[in-house]
């Protein structure tokens, strides 16, 4: 009951489409605290090392994220001047202030600094963002856990881009290359492996497909929360 009364429209009169914007958005948040719930699991497992069990926590993950690329398209079913009778009700509400998506990007190894300003009057959000910028995530655990099991990487490994044309980038992709090229002999870390690189290629599938559906909507408008809309979102 007192999820369903969550759901306070601003529009006067109140407009239909304004409920589907945030039940919408809602879900979101929900669908976050779920992954976030998993990715923790996902490293306690690897640090663990319990390879297929990380892989299960990850794998839910990503089947969620799948949902998520689906569920933004459900706003496609609003008009664009629909969307407009009540979007002036919306500032300076923006995605930027969504605190679970930064701490996902954070838990995911995508740890910028900067977006802790978007925070800077909640003291509590500012501090849970600090907790994980600190804290473990997925891409230094799996490394640290590749090193547990034998496998020689170069130092500070979850800091070198794969496609780095460097000594050390080329040190580090010879050295994921056998999990890739004998699987039969590395099955649960190709497993895992593969299932990192299905959440990483669904979170990249979300970010266009929100892309695609917000430039539908407003166009080349400035953004609710004073962005450049679509350019910053690209």
């Amino acid at each position: 009951k007192e999820l369903l009364s969550l759901q306070h429209l601003l529009s006067k009169p109140e407009h239909h489409d304004e409920l589907l914007f945030i039940i919408i958005h809602q879900a979101y948040e929900l669908w976050f605290k779920l992954i976030l719930k998993d990715l923790e699991m996902a490293i306690e497992r690897m640090e663990s090392i319990e390879v297929l069990s990380a892989r299960k926590s990850v794998y839910r993950s990503v089947v969620i994220m799948r949902v998520l690329v689906q569920q933004i398209h459900i706003l496609e079913t609003m008009r664009p001047a629909d969307f407009l009778k009540f979007r002036s009700n919306l500032n300076p509400a923006s995605g930027f202030q969504s605190l679970q998506f930064r701490e996902l990007e954070f838990i995911l190894g995508i740890k910028e600094r900067k977006y802790l300003r978007f925070f800077k009057n909640n003291a509590e959000a500012t501090a849970q963002l600090e907790k994980r910028l600190d804290g473990p995530d997925l891409r230094s655990t799996f490394y640290k856990m590749l090193g547990k099991l034998g496998i020689a990487l170069p130092e500070d490994a979850h800091l070198i881009p794969l496609d780095e044309k460097s000594e050390q980038g080329e040190q580090l992709i010879a050295a994921l290359a056998p999990i890739y090229q004998k699987p039969e002999e590395n099955l649960e870390l190709y497993l895992l492996t593969e299932a990192l690189l299905d959440l990483d290629h669904q979170l990249g599938l979300w970010r266009f497909h929100h892309v695609t559906v917000v430039e539908r909507l407003i166009g080349n408008k400035i953004g609710t929360g004073g962005s450049s809309g679509v350019g910053y979102l690209m």
